[in-house]
């Protein structure tokens, strides 16, 4: 009995990963398969702007968690 409830919750961690990695790989199809069809400056453009958020996005991290530890 332990064995089989062992398998089960062995089973069941695999579907998650196996879910989360078919979840990862069709959202990356859908971003690569959009970027293919726009014109090279447009993908270039939307990268430029991705790129300057997150690093908007990482200096007011980085500057939140300094000033969280000064306390």
């Amino acid at each position: 009995m332990l064995e089989s409830l062992s398998e089960q919750l062995s089973s069941e961690s695999e579907r998650r990963i196996m879910l989360f990695l078919v979840a990862a790989l069709l959202l990356m199809g859908i971003a690569l398969g959009t970027a293919a069809h726009l014109p090279l400056p447009v993908t270039l453009v939307a990268a430029a702007v991705i790129a300057g958020w997150l690093l908007v996005f990482s200096l007011r991290e980085r500057r939140h968690k300094t000033e969280v530890t000064a306390r």
